[in-house]
């Protein structure tokens, strides 16, 4: 069964915790991982290769440059799970 966005969301926003720090009330669908979050390429590497075990689904490595937002990963991560 697929998850939902909220489901999402909160899932990303504990991985993103686990890797930085960074409490998960601040993960919101409008933020930007690098400018609003100030998450480097290598973290946020980390937390793709964790966002795909976590919900079960491949992020291709030309896909992750387009994920800029939390939404943007959010949308691909639901619509990958299909």
């Amino acid at each position: 069964m697929a998850l939902s966005q909220d489901q999402v969301l909160a899932g990303l926003a504990e991985i993103v915790n686990e890797e930085t720090g960074i409490d998960t009330d601040s993960v919101k669908m409008d933020k930007s991982f690098t400018n609003d979050l100030d998450i480097d390429s290598i973290s946020m590497m980390t937390i793709v290769v964790n966002a795909e075990e976590k919900f079960g689904v491949k992020i291709p490595d030309e896909e992750v440059a387009n994920l800029l937002t939390v939404a943007d990963a959010v949308n691909f991560i639901t619509a990958a799970q299909e």
